[in-house]
């Protein structure tokens, strides 16, 4: 467990503290601001996951952080006792922000129909969000938060793995991070996380062997993901045993 090696958090803690407001225009603002690519209408912004747990069983991979998760990390580190370490903020703000909202609800739904919570003899993958936090790294091939032209950006438009701004991103900063967790299994949400995955996997920076392949986004806005999910559940199930117990 440790903090990731790109970490910023040192540069922009004191800034985060100092907020009066945790909004829209204070934290997109040119304060956290780290890139920008105008011709292509993408902002990257600072926000604070830059907790890495090292000895995690199962990595849980997004595109980027949204708004939402975004405002909650900021919220994690003003609420944060001073009396904590750096990375113990940050691991509060993982758990606290990563995947929040019903997007987390949608997807420890999915991820007990896989029955993925009984390889690590828990009640419910919801235990990875609390006391089961130790199994489970989430993260995002894009680490930080994007936007495409004012908006979440969903990987598809711009596209991910034809935008030398956001590759460079992925292997400066995830390929490195997760290199750093020993065969854990990968379960990308969504296709746009798949194709990245298998990418890097191409390139060598990681194993395919250890990628779960068909789980969708699990986003209230992706209408599709209940009939994706019961077309790839039994071959997920098997890849989950494979991996476990082969």
């Amino acid at each position: 467990m440790g903090i990731v090696q790109h970490s910023k958090f040192h540069q922009f803690k004191s800034a985060i503290a100092s907020l009066e407001e945790v909004n829209e225009r204070t934290l997109k603002s040119q304060t956290f601001l780290i890139e920008k690519d105008e011709k292509r209408g993408i902002e990257i912004y600072y926000a604070p996951f830059d907790y890495i747990n090292k000895h995690a069983k199962v990595v849980i991979v997004g595109i980027t952080p949204g708004f939402y998760q975004m405002k909650q990390a900021y919220e994690a580190v003003r609420a944060a006792s001073r009396e904590k370490s750096d990375e113990e903020i940050l691991q509060d703000v993982k758990k606290r922000a990563s995947l929040s909202g019903p997007l987390r609800k949608n997807l420890t739904t999915m991820l007990d129909e896989l029955h993925l919570h009984k390889y690590f003899k828990i009640q419910s993958t919801n235990e990875l969000f609390g006391e089961a936090n130790g199994l489970v790294h989430t993260v995002s091939v894009l680490s930080y938060p994007v936007f495409y032209k004012g908006k979440n950006y969903n990987g598809t438009t711009p596209d991910i793995l034809r935008t030398d701004l956001l590759k460079y991103y992925i292997i400066t900063q995830f390929a490195q991070e997760i290199m750093n967790i020993e065969k854990p299994l990968i379960i990308p949400l969504g296709i746009n996380v798949s194709r990245v995955l298998f990418s890097l996997a191409e390139d060598g920076y990681l194993d395919k062997e250890h990628i779960v392949s068909g789980f969708p986004h699990p986003s209230g806005g992706n209408g599709h993901r209940h009939k994706q999910f019961a077309q790839n559940k039994e071959a997920m199930k098997r890849q989950l045993y494979e991996h476990f117990i082969k």
